[in-house]
């Protein structure tokens, strides 16, 4: 004798196998291939891994916590009229490069 018992609620059963040819699974979400490439401080000639196309990168260059810092010290040291100089100094800015096609980010460089 068998003591069956009543599937909880919501219990949906699986569908009943039926042998046949496969069938292509649904596409996925896009992946990508990120190449890791050591980025400098001028534009570096590349393949976009978003667009794929054969390019230089545009460098833009951005201040960061490093040149506020800078800026801050320069300050609380008494230089003041020194203060904007980290601003203007390549070495405390960031050099952000981004494709001229996608206009994707593809990395920075950091002194």
């Amino acid at each position: 004798m068998e003591n069956k018992q009543a599937p909880p609620p919501g219990f949906v059963p699986p569908p009943p196998y039926t042998a046949g040819p496969p069938h292509a699974a649904p596409p996925g979400p896009a992946v990508f291939m990120v190449q890791h490439v050591a980025l400098g401080p001028e534009s570096q000639r590349m393949s976009c891994p978003h667009c794929h196309a054969d390019i230089s990168t545009r460098v833009e260059t951005q201040s960061n916590t490093k040149t506020h810092l800078f800026a801050l010290l320069l300050c609380l040291i008494g230089c003041w009229p020194c203060a904007p100089c980290p601003y203007c100094m390549d070495s405390c800015l960031a050099k952000k490069h981004y494709c001229p096609a996608c206009n994707a980010y593809i990395g920075q460089h950091e002194n």
